[in-house]
């Protein structure tokens, strides 16, 4: 149909995994799933439930009858009570037990946890190939010499394998942010309307004992080994915060990288992949733009913005529950994990297919090696018996004058220029001997060879990821 908006997220960026892990298919299953781990933990704490009913309800899980739970919605205006309906006609034997002592969260925010729970693993994967696949090139790199920038401008030189893992460095932080999260999250598990079990205090005789087992056995039945130690009717937003700052700061790295590669390409020092039959622009043939960085650079911007919604969420919830985060969060929580999904794979397609124009990279550095190599040449001069003040000055003038000939297209011509002057005592060749720019790069190489040696466990066995094709 292509008269009815669909989101660019669905249709253009996300993949397939992430797509059908926000379907309506995973979330309803996971709905009767629920509804069956709860039938089967409650029969095991004694309530008249039989076996019979568990098996027929874990029978019809995924045979889900979309077209009467839609005209039940429409009749009673209730999602939740539709969906128990729908399925209770499938099992007429279990129809009396399904959802007993619930509330309507405990499927939906339960279903939520397991949901984000499995998108943060795979957003955990994509995270783990992408920084594998920069890892490879700051390797390949380590060693090769370029022209540092501060404040984008001509700096020390540095190696373009240290640059990429001041980028790898940003995403390695984001996974341990992200394993901390994915570590530390809980389960709602069945709590009543307002999370004081009372319903269940009922069900259960006052048993206390045989509450804290139902839970116990559900939220393993999902792999969780613990619940939210107190809770209102809904699990507390304040995780739904904590995901989407995770995220963001996913986006953030990858935007800085992506940023970075853009401004190189500029120059023509790095290249973004460009397929052999990819157009680059519709009126200018030669073209050969940077979308993919431009894209993971759009998309992050979304993911960091929509990181505000979950915080305005978290910090609006009354009491024990109220009803304005849910449309809010039936958005922002699903299309920030499919723009990351998509950041994150741009980001690994760019890494992996990254070129490094060398000739050009050291040609950057060279036009900049003679001002570099100014402060060695400094220490030689007075070396070679020359006074430090007068010798600075000279360096400080000539400079300057090479400076305003390049700002007029012409040679930089600065080594001529101190070899002809006698206070110095250097020739040109012994000018041009300091030029070697792996005198600049100080540690460089030792660093990345020592941070990937550090990193190398975390990325072993990286899963491989669905290649963007843009």
């Amino acid at each position: 149909m292509k008269d009815t908006y669909e989101s660019p997220l669905s249709s253009r960026y996300a993949s397939k995994r992430m797509l059908w892990l926000f379907s309506p298919d995973m979330r309803y299953t996971t709905w009767r799933r629920l509804w069956t781990a709860l039938a089967e933990a409650q029969s095991a704490m004694g309530l008249d439930i039989s076996a019979e009913q568990v098996a027929e309800l874990r029978a019809h899980i995924d045979d889900i009858d979309y077209g009467f739970e839609a005209e039940e919605e429409r009749r009673i205006k209730h999602d939740v009570m539709a969906h128990i309906h729908t399925y209770a006609r499938a099992c007429p034997k279990a129809a009396g037990i399904i959802h007993l002592g619930a509330t309507s969260c405990y499927v939906t925010d339960n279903a939520d946890l397991i949901i984000y729970r499995e998108a943060l693993r795979e957003i955990r994967a994509e995270l783990v190939s992408a920084a594998s696949k920069l890892a490879a090139q700051a390797e390949r790199y380590g060693g090769l010499p370029a022209l540092g920038y501060t404040h984008y401008q001509p700096a020390q030189p540095v190696t373009m394998g240290k640059r990429f893992c001041l980028w790898l460095q940003d995403l390695m932080t984001d996974l341990d942010d992200l394993d901390f999260l994915i570590e530390g999250m809980s389960f709602l598990g069945c709590r009543g309307t307002t999370g004081t079990e009372a319903s269940f205090m009922e069900l259960f005789g006052g048993d206390a004992a045989k509450i804290d087992e139902m839970n116990r056995r559900i939220a393993a039945e999902f792999g969780f080994s613990r619940c939210f130690s107190v809770c209102g009717q809904t699990y507390p937003r304040k995780l739904d915060s904590r995901i989407l700052n995770v995220l963001s700061g996913i986006a953030q790295s990858c935007c800085r990288m992506a940023t970075d590669i853009r401004l190189l390409q500029h120059d023509r020092q790095l290249e973004e992949p460009f397929a052999e039959d990819q157009v680059g622009s519709s009126a200018m043939a030669y073209k050969r733009n940077p979308v993919r960085c431009e894209r993971i650079c759009s998309l992050s911007r979304y993911v960091m913005a929509d990181a505000a919604n979950a915080c305005m969420t978290a910090s609006s919830q009354w009491m024990e529950r109220t009803l304005d985060d849910s449309a809010n969060r039936r958005i922002s929580l699903p299309e920030a994990f499919l723009a990351a999904d998509a950041v994150l794979r741009l980001t690994g397609t760019v890494a992996e297919g990254l070129r490094v124009n060398e000739k050009i990279v050291l040609k950057a550095l060279y036009d900049y090696m003679p001002f570099i190599s100014t402060e060695n040449i400094l220490m030689d001069a007075v070396k070679r018996g020359a006074d430090r003040q007068r010798a600075h000055e000279i360096i400080r003038e000539r400079s300057m004058e090479a400076v305003l000939r390049m700002r007029d297209g012409g040679e930089c011509g600065l080594l001529e220029a101190l070899a002809a002057e006698e206070e110095l005592r250097m020739s040109e060749d012994d000018l041009r001997a300091s030029l070697d720019p792996a005198c600049y790069v100080g540690r460089c190489p030792e660093q990345v060879s020592s941070y990937l040696a550090e990193i190398r466990p975390r990325l072993e066995g990286a899963a491989e990821v669905q290649k963007v094709e843009i």
